[in-house]
């Protein structure tokens, strides 16, 4: 066990957050898992409390707070359309402050820091597959923009700490991910269709399900996470992590209702808004040339274990 290297991982106790700590637990590191719990639950991270290599701390990130660290995870955000529109001001300061606070601690204490950004930041996009050098087509006043644009200043303040201070700084953009812990009302497709699959009630698709998306198995992100923040050399890197296997949205909603066996029928709703990205699909050449990462685990089992995962709730 490798308990002299310490990881602080901020929203530790959400979807994603969680499964890292397990991962960085399961290395030998001590964890710092930092949460406000706004979105975040501690079920998610309830099998950790009594490990003595895991520390939770309730804390929100807008407001600064020591720490001694090696790596620095800054996963905190809301991340679903629905619960960042709720939460819309506190995305945006938890993107803009809460980074900056983090960023501050990162120089501090020398520590190696790893940005959770996102592939919204590419906005609706207007090329595909998206690579790391598009620059975007995102509405800056639109209703996702509180979690776009918020993203796209921890990204521009990240690379400011880099190039001024000198941090070991890298920005993992994320793709779509699902998995066990996703929260069952969190708006997301996945969780979505799971969710009305085992209820027997209709796949809501938001307008004819010819939307694109890639789905990423939460375990391959976790690995492309750690790889982006432990390999030497690529500060200032960004890059994309998701699965490039791409499928419509009512294909997903068929694989789920055959996976569920469930009756339920796909129906087609209103869209909810005009800025819902038609297409979504990472380029992850750079991940791979650079990280030697890529995505192993199937849609198939990825699913599977989603649905044992919502069955059991």
């Amino acid at each position: 066990m490798n308990t002299s290297i310490k990881c602080l991982v901020t929203g530790g106790a959400g979807f994603i957050g969680s499964h890292l700590c397990d991962a960085l637990i399961d290395k030998g590191y001590e964890v710092f898992c930092v949460d406000n719990l706004i979105t975040g639950s501690k079920k998610n991270i309830a099998h950790l409390l009594n490990n003595s290599q895991f520390h939770f701390i309730l804390h929100d990130i807008t407001k600064p707070f020591p720490s001694t660290i090696n790596y620095l995870y800054h996963l905190a955000s809301p991340a679903s359309p629905p619960v960042y529109r709720k939460y819309s001001i506190e995305t945006l300061l938890v993107n803009s402050l809460g980074t900056y606070n983090m960023l501050e601690l990162a120089k501090k204490e020398n520590s190696v820091f790893l940005l959770a950004s996102t592939s919204e930041v590419y906005g609706n996009p207007l090329t595909h597959p998206q690579k790391e050098n598009y620059y975007g087509n995102v509405n800056p006043t639109g209703t996702r923009a509180c979690y776009d644009e918020g993203k796209r200043f921890a990204e521009a303040i990240t690379m400011e700490y880099v190039r001024k201070f000198k941090l070991q700084g890298r920005i993992a953009r994320i793709f779509n991910t699902y998995g066990p812990r996703m929260q069952p009302t969190d708006g997301r497709v996945v969780s979505n269709f799971v969710t009305q699959a085992i209820a027997g009630k209709p796949l809501t698709m938001y307008g004819d399900g010819s939307q694109t998306r890639s789905f990423c198995y939460i375990s391959d992100m976790v690995s492309g996470l750690i790889a982006a923040c432990e390999k030497k050399g690529i500060d200032g890197e960004v890059i994309n992590l998701g699965n490039p296997q791409e499928l419509t949205i009512k294909r997903i909603g068929e694989i789920i209702l055959s996976l569920t066996g469930s009756s339920s029928p796909l129906v087609r709703v209103k869209k909810k808004e005009i800025d819902d990205p038609q297409m979504r699909k990472p380029d992850i050449s750079k991940a791979k040339q650079l990280l030697g990462w890529q995505p192993s685990v199937s849609l198939d089992l990825g699913l599977k274990e989603t649905i044992k995962y919502f069955k059991n709730l």
